[in-house]
Parts: C-alpha cells; sequence; structure tokens
C-alpha cells in the first residue's frame, strides 16, 4: 500500500514508518506550498508523533539546487517544532483518515499471477484506518520548480535515516518483487533504499536496484500482452532512471490541481514538452491509475483502474485538509 510497510525495518517499527507523501501549492494562498507526510499504519485515534524521531522534508530547487532541509520534531508531551530555511507559514500534527486510494490486495495479486486483478467497483484495502500526519504550509517566494522527499531519522547525536519516500509504491511494487529479478532474486532490497540520499545514490547497490527495477518494470509493461517501453540491447529498461530519481517534482507557480497533475511535469519532460500544471501529487488525485496507466501502457492506452477512483472521505481544500481520524478504525490483520 503505497509506502505502509515497506520493508523489515518499516514493519518492526512502526512509528517511523511513512505511509504516504504529498506536495502541492495551497489552493488557500498562491505562492505557498503544502506538503503531507503520513506516518504510522492503522494508526490509533490517539497515536502521538514519537520524540525519538525527525521527521524532515527535503526540498531541492531543480535541476541542480542544493536541498532545503525542514525538520519536525516532538517534546515528550506531544509539542511539536518544524523549523527550516523559509518560513513555515502554518503546522499540523497529528492522527488522521488515511487518504491513500487503492486495492492494495488486487495490486498483489497482480504481482503474484502475471495477470491485472482489478475489478470494478473495488473497495479501498481496509478503509477507514488512521495515519499519524504532519502538514506544513510553506511560504515559496522566489522558487519554482521543486523536488520533495520526506524522510524519518533518529533524533539525538548521531542521525539514522530510517525510511525515505518520494513518488507513491516504488518499493512496495517497483522495488519489492523479488521472482522476476535474475540478478538478486534472494535480496530483500527496500531497507537499503531507504537508507539511500534520494537526491545522491551511492555506489554501493546502485546496481542491485538498477537490475530490481529493470525486471519488474517490464513485467508491468508487459500486462496488456504488449511492449510499450522497449529495453535496450543491454537490458536496461527506459524508465530505471526515471523511478531511481525518486521524488515528486512540484511547480510552486502553477495553480493547486485537484486531480490529473501526478507525474505530468516528469512525463512532460520525458516527452520534451513544457509541463502544464504544479504536478507533485494532492491528497485527491487517483494517483494509482495514473501510475498503472504510464506503467502498463505508456499513457498512450485506456487509463488501468483499479476499481478506487476516490477516498470515502476526501480532502477539504482548507488547512490541515486531511479528514478527521476515524475513533474506531479497523484493526491490522494478524499476519503483518
Amino acid at each position: 500500500m503505497s509506502d505502509h510497510i515497506s520493508g523489515p525495518r518499516a514493519l518492526a517499527e512502526p512509528i517511523a514508518d511513512i505511509t504516504d507523501v504529498y506536495a502541492f501549492p495551497s489552493p488557500e494562498n498562491p505562492g505557498h506550498l503544502v506538503l503531507v507526510m503520513n506516518t504510522l499504519p492503522f494508526a490509533p485515534y490517539d497515536a502521538r508523533h514519537s520524540d525519538g524521531l525527525i521527521y524532515r522534508f527535503r526540498l531541492k530547487p531543480l535541476p541542480d539546487g542544493v536541498p532545503l532541509v525542514f525538520d519536525c520534531v516532538f517534546s515528550a508531551s506531544g509539542e511539536v517544532e518544524c523549523q527550516g530555511p523559509l518560513a513555515v507559514v502554518r503546522a499540523f500534527a497529528g492522527p488522521r483518515w488515511d487518504p491513500f486510494i487503492l486495492d492494495a490486495p488486487a495490486a498483489l495479486r497482480t504481482v503474484a499471477t502475471g495477470q491485472l486483478a482489478f475489478t470494478d467497483p473495488s473497495a479501498i484495502y481496509l478503509d477507514g484506518k488512521n495515519v499519524l500526519s504532519i502538514v506544513l504550509e510553506i511560504d515559496c517566494a522566489g522558487h519554482s520548480l521543486l523536488g520533495v522527499v520526506a524522510e524519518t531519522l533518529t533524533r539525538g547525536r548521531h542521525n539514522v535515516r530510517i525510511e525515505r519516500t518520494g513518488r507513491p509504491e516504488v518499493k512496495n511494487l517497483l522495488l519489492g518483487p523479488k521472482q522476476f529479478d535474475r540478478v538478486n532474486r534472494d535480496l530483500e532490497i527496500r531497507d537499503l533504499y531507504n537508507m539511500e540520499d534520494a537526491f545522491h545514490l551511492a555506489d554501493g547497490y546502485l546496481g542491485a536496484y538498477r537490475a530490481r527495477l529493470d525486471a519488474n518494470l517490464a513485467f508491468w509493461d508487459g500486462l496488456d500482452g504488449r511492449t510499450d517501453w522497449p529495453v535496450g540491447p543491454d537490458g536496461r529498461h527506459p524508465l530505471t532512471d526515471f523511478f531511481l530519481a525518486d521524488h515528486l517534482v512540484v511547480d510552486v507557480t502553477k495553480p493547486y490541481a485537484e486531480s490529473g497533475s501526478f507525474l505530468e511535469i516528469e512525463r512532460a519532460g520525458l516527452a520534451g514538452n513544457p509541463h502544464r500544471t504544479c504536478g507533485g501529487r494532492s491528497l485527491n488525485d487517483d494517483a494509482m491509475d495514473t501510475l498503472f496507466t504510464f506503467l502498463i501502457n505508456g499513457g498512450a492506452g485506456p487509463v488501468i483502474r483499479d476499481g478506487v477512483d476516490r477516498s470515502s472521505r476526501p480532502a477539504t481544500r482548507t488547512f490541515p485538509y486531511l479528514a478527521e481520524p476515524n475513533p474506531d478504525p479497523p484493526k491490522p490483520p494478524a499476519h503483518l
């Protein structure tokens, strides 16, 4: 499910598990950027953020600027302090309804069977789950195109990155499946990937990431019985480097878009065209249909729908945007 439970360490330390990241121009204040980091899958109604973690957003002015760092830390009593190089106009922290839109079991059945398993209609997996949310509104005057990632790190003298997240489902659907990878079939690669700097991958495991993406991207492309992304003579998939640049790309100078902006900037760049929207990822955008369609038919065929188009409690256009938490959320399944 997006970035929920994206590796053994996330399963072992759910308080540090990033479930989703969103970045979009404020629908209320032009020139401001809204950042959302959701953590702790299946959060209780009264859950609180950890005072042992740093919750970090990193914003890189594209193409080659120095990342801007915004850190949120919590006291033992639950009070939050958020600091960064640009003005944080508003901040929120607390439990919220999980806004992620996907029939996750059908996506996993697709990987397991090699056949598209989506049905219409379908349902969001365990709808009504809660997450712990951090929402920042930042005055981005003087900036336009930004790459956005979120991270959780240990807090103290030595900070260790536990998770980092950019685009949805890169880890669970593109790096998680092992059976198609002929080079590293036995390697659980996601914890290694989580420890990497999203804007500067180290050389050590880069070949392993490439091999896994080459294999899994080819799998997704073949699900409709045709090849829209032909691999090169060296076996390299044309989207491998695209997904290794694992961050949301948002243009703060464009107006807020409720839907249709996810991956638009990146896809326009691939085609050599100027982008038209703000990009990024908004809370009500059905990003997974966009992702599946891009992977499977290159966006040139019919929309690949998972049968779920909207949250049962959509986000609003007023801060902090996410729906109130469910006072009686579903329990996580026993096998997690």
